[in-house]
């Protein structure tokens, strides 16, 4: 009996002792440090992670990604590009401040929102998550800015209008395939209004943009 019970305590501690190991996490110190990393392969899987998220976004599906593994170097980038785009070129255009503003400040509003409501989702996941998805309106935008460099016509303002608001629905459509499990079920509507309203306000930038 004693043997058994001696056994019983062996197999507990080896089970305890075990390793705990989390899938696409670091298993040991040495897998987790950089420090001997060269700068070129640390760069290149930075760069290789961000680029995994844009991809998401432009083909949305069900994913964890931008939950799990989020960095907010994407929506930086994002944020910078489309402000250099809309910033001021004539009276009423917004400046670069005026953008990056609006832009980080809308997430923030929305993810507290979202919080407030009792949403099972961190601060910077849901930032995260509606900066990389402001990609299609960045696109819109990067469409948009070559059709003004011609004399613009009522078929160039139809077709630039078609542009952003089919990355405006593209933008809604992949933040509430990601946001969407992490909303109240009572409270979907009220969560999801204001993610509506935050790329509203982006497209509206966009395509009041005549310079």
């Amino acid at each position: 009996m004693a043997d058994v019970e001696f056994l019983s305590e062996q197999t507990n501690e080896e089970y305890l002792q075990g390793d705990i190991t989390v899938p696409g996490l670091a298993k040991s110190d040495e897998d987790l440090s950089t420090l001997d990393e060269p700068v070129k392969d640390t760069v290149l899987r930075d760069l290789k992670a961000v680029g995994e998220k844009f991809f998401h976004v432009l083909y949305p599906k069900t994913s964890k990604t931008l939950l799990k593994e989020w960095d907010l170097w994407g929506p930086l980038i994002l944020c910078v590009f489309m402000a250099m785009l809309l910033q001021g070129g004539g009276e009423g255009q917004p400046e670069f401040a005026e953008v990056f503003v609006i832009y980080w400040i809308g997430a923030v509003i929305v993810t507290l929102n979202t919080k407030l409501l009792g949403g099972n989702i961190s601060f910077f996941q849901s930032v995260c998550v509606l900066g990389y998805c402001v990609t299609p309106l960045a696109v819109a935008l990067s469409v948009c800015r070559i059709i003004l460099i011609a004399n613009q016509t009522t078929a160039l303002f139809i077709i630039r209008f078609v542009f952003v608001v089919l990355g405006f629905g593209w933008s809604t459509f992949a933040s509430t395939a990601f946001l969407g499990e992490c909303q109240p079920p009572k409270r979907k509507v009220l969560s999801l209004y204001p993610i509506f309203l935050f790329y509203f306000v982006i497209s509206w930038l966009i395509i009041s943009h005549t310079h």
